[in-house]
């Protein structure tokens, strides 16, 4: 099954996560299949914190592609964000 969840980048107590397209049986942080967007839990002052391409992971939902719960609620936001 194909999922669109989070992997983890960043420095030791400074986490930063891309959102990706991957298949369920990858690791965490194994091979994906597209990067859409990224989340940056410690984000401070005028930087982003949710980037994500909205269209594209319509597109993959589309295309029977399941959303984590976390990044559901990314996706909410970020979609906010843009029509604010």
């Amino acid at each position: 099954m194909v999922k669109i969840r989070l992997t983890r980048g960043g420095a030791k107590k400074r986490p930063f996560y891309h959102v990706v397209v991957t298949d369920s049986r990858n690791k965490r942080d194994g091979r994906a299949l597209e990067r859409l967007g990224y989340y940056n839990p410690v984000a401070q002052g005028n930087e982003k914190r949710v980037e994500i391409d909205t269209e594209r992971v319509k597109h993959w939902v589309s295309h029977g592609a399941q959303l984590t719960d976390k990044v559901a609620a990314l996706v909410k936001e970020a979609s906010a964000q843009a029509s604010a």
